[in-house]
Formats: C-alpha cells, structure tokens, sequence
C-alpha cells in the first residue's frame, strides 16, 4: 500500500442521515470499482452493535436502488464499530483497539461543526491523529469569524493538509468540467477576460421548497446554504487564472487569488427574497425574515475581469430545476453585419445540472441573398452515464491524499469575506411566488446587461 494512502476509514456520525443518504451508498460503490478495501470503523453514540450497523447500511444502499449483494457482503466483512460518547475518553480508546495495526487513518466526521473541535482533540489525546487525515463536512463557520475559529481548532489536532473540508458540488463531473474546458481549450483564453465579455450569470435555481428542512433552514438560508460555497466555488472556477500546475495545491492557490480579489458584498448588490408560503413551512418562524433566494452582482478588481458583472443568484421554489452558467459576449467594434442588433448575443453557456451541456450561441448567415443572420445554437450533450456519484469520487480522493476537489482555509476565508457584509441585514427579504423566477427587485441587479437569463427545458 503507497504511504500516501489511508489505511482505515473512520466514520463519525455513521448512524447519523448523512451515512444512510449518501456515505454507505458510496462505500458500497468504491467496493464495487475496488478502491475500498481497509477497514471501515463506524463511530457513533447509540448502543448499537456491528449487526445493527450492517443492517442500518443495507437498509441505506437497498433504499437508493443500487444493492448488489456479492459486493455489499465484502462491505459488511469491513465495517466495526465503536458506540460512544464523544467526549468520553474510552469511546477513542475503544476506537484505537478498533483500528489495529491502521496507521494512517482516514477520519470522516459527518457530524454538527460544533463537535468538530471535541473529536479532534479526542483523536489526538488518543495518539491517533498524527498521519491522520480527518474530513469535514460543511457549513464550515456561518461567517468569517466562526470560519476562523473553527480552523484554530482544527488546527490544534491537525496540520492544514490533513484537512479536507468536503463540498460534494465539487464532485459533480459537470462542475470538473467547467475547469478542464477552460484550460484544455487554447482558443478561450484569449477571449476569456473583460475586452472580449460582457457579463457572466450563474443561477441555481429549484422548483421545490425547503421541504422537510425547514429547521434547518432557518439556521442558515439560501446565501449561507449554497451561495457562499457552491456558486462562489463556481465563481472561481470560471474567473480564475490558469494554475501554474495541475494539482490541488496550485489549483487552489488559483481558486483563492481570485477570490480574493472579488469586492465584499455591499446591500445595494443583493436582493433577498422568500417564496410565499414559507413560513407556513414545519420548522419555519412564523414571522422569519430568512431568505430562500438571493441575487447578488459582483464585481472582480483584477486586470482580467475589471468592470465585467458577475450576477450570481439562487432559490427555492422558483420557476424550473437548473444550474446554469452564462458568459455573454461584447458585439462586434465594427458592426460590419447584423450582430450588433439587439437582442442577438454571442455567448458560452454550461448546464451543469440536472442534465449537462455546453452551448455556444452565435449568430451565421441566413440562407438567400441578403448579408443577413439568425441566431444559432450548437449544443454538445453529455449523455454518458457519470456513474461516480460526488461522494464517491471525493472519498476515494480522500483515500489517496488528493485534495484538488476540497477547500481550503485560505478559501474559505476569502468566500466568507465576499458575503460578511450583508448576512445580516435589516430589512426583510422580498416576497415572490411560488414557480416564478424570483422577486421583481432582483431585475435590478441584471438590468445594465439586459436582465437575468432563465434556463429553458426545451434548451
């Protein structure tokens, strides 16, 4: 086994919902490919035995459709656990007699953040954090100064490249591709920067409310839910330079310059809104002021991108289920033919979710005599099969000390920098209804660019 390899898995949380919705039926998927293949120590505080582990996983993988027996009975053969409290010294007692001859331990703690720092300690008072890697699930902090704090903890047990905070929307292959397609392409990136686009708009939008999660919501709301990590991960991806290597470190440092350099969120750049209905939603306050949409415009002072508006924006209960990214393009100086009309713009466009596309929008000749054009639209689907699901793919990157797909501190910070300004805001966020695109105000924040672009099913 290379040195650079964890030789066990430890699963904080393993009777928790984050195991059963997507952590067992990724175990159950490395298995298959054959990337896991060390033991898998559960760790929770319910009295339960390893039979009741086993069967709460096959519960789990069975529930998500993708049993395959002969593979999920060498998973079984793998898992233990260990039942404890997790500021009671003998659970990481029991956890070392658990473990064995492992050295280099892979620390997985699907947990709350407020426990973080107590399991951490834990594992170092129990010798077993050194060599160790320990994975960390977000929200990580719920503002600059938490972010802060929970890294000197962290810190106090492990060194930053032992930690890889997880954002499983950096696992999905569209979002990968969004980054390879930059930098594989010669022909982009001449035209990648402010001379040649005009404005570049980034929407997550879900036609489904908060659901069953409406406690849950209330603690965190849309910018602190999905803005400040997935869209501005997005954000970085798109507006980064390219990295001096190819691997995690440097393609990090790249990700954080640019972060960096975005302007701090102002009130007069972000529109809050709240579906109607929300707060007859179970969990939610009856007069709560938390948001479940937000737009936001925001600029970037370097020398690639000066003066070019990032719109980014995100909610629930809105008109479709897309993940879409826009770069539009200037017209032509000379406006020799018709591009210069209005309305017909050249553009970049990558669907990342729930299907997956690039599109280039360009306008060619109309058939006949007349130099005149139409729109058109050449469009290249991924219709392959990405059968690795995030989770399985930053797991088996965790496995092998891969850190390109996790943040960093550096980048945390900064994304949290971007939106400290304006996550607590005075007035109460707009209301909109349900299955439209928003608020009316938010029109604001893309008028100078003709307004928001809204994804289309028959795209």
């Amino acid at each position: 086994m290379p040195e650079s390899r964890s030789d066990a898995l430890v699963l904080f949380g393993a009777t928790g919902d984050l195991a059963y919705e997507q952590i067992f039926p990724a175990l159950q998927a490395m298995t298959r490919r054959g990337h896991l293949d060390i033991p898998v120590v559960g760790v929770a505080m319910p009295d339960w035995t390893v039979q009741q582990l086993r069967a709460r996983a096959l519960e789990s993988i069975t529930a998500h459709g993708d049993l395959d027996r002969a593979v999920f009975s060498k998973l079984a053969e793998r898992l233990s656990y260990v039942a404890g409290d997790y500021e009671a010294p003998a659970t990481f007692d029991k956890l070392v007699r658990a473990l064995g001859s492992a050295k280099r331990p892979l620390f997985y703690l699907a947990i709350p953040p407020k426990l973080f720092g107590t399991v951490a300690s834990g594992l170092a008072r129990a010798g077993i954090a050194e060599r160790a890697r320990v994975i960390v699930e977000k929200p990580f902090g719920r503002d600059l100064a938490s972010a802060k704090a929970l890294n000197a903890v962290l810190h106090k047990s492990f060194p930053e490249p032992a930690v890889y905070r997880i954002d499983h929307f950096l696992g999905k292959e569209a979002v990968q591709n969004v980054l390879y397609f930059r930098f594989a392409n010669s022909f982009l990136e001449p035209v990648w920067n402010g001379e040649h686009i005009k404005a570049v708009q980034i929407t997550m939008a879900e036609e489904f409310g908060v659901r069953d999660r409406g406690g849950f919501y209330e603690e965190v709301g849309a910018t602190r839910d999905v803005f400040q990590n997935h869209l501005l991960q997005v954000l970085s991806l798109l507006g980064m330079d390219a990295p001096v290597a190819d691997d995690g470190d440097a393609i990090d440092a790249a990700k954080v310059a640019l972060l960096k350099a975005v302007h701090p969120l102002r009130s007069a750049d972000v529109v809050r809104g709240q579906y109607r209905g929300y707060r007859s939603e179970k969990g939610v306050a009856a007069n709560s002021h938390v948001e479940t949409y937000v737009a936001a415009r925001l600029a970037i002072e370097n020398s690639r991108w000066a003066g070019v508006p990032f719109l980014v924006r995100t909610g629930k209960c809105l008109a479709a289920t897309f993940t879409e990214v826009h770069a539009t393009f200037r017209k032509p100086a000379h406006g020799l033919f018709d591009s210069n009309v209005a309305g017909h713009d050249t553009e970049i466009s990558f669907r990342l979710s729930p299907d997956v596309s690039i599109t280039l929008a360009a306008r060619i000749k109309k058939p006949g005599e007349a130099m005149v054009g139409e729109d058109a639209r050449l469009v290249e689907h991924d219709d392959s099969a990405d059968d690795m699901e995030p989770y399985e793919r930053l797991l088996t990157d965790a496995l092998h000390g891969d850190r390109t797909l996790f943040g960093s501190e550096a980048g945390v910070e900064a994304a949290w920098r971007i939106v400290d300004p304006v996550l607590n805001p005075d007035a109460p966020p707009h209301d909109y209804d349900r299955g439209s695109w928003g608020p009316d105000q938010a029109e604001r924040i893309a008028a100078s660019v003709g307004g928001w672009i809204n994804p289309h099913r028959d795209d």
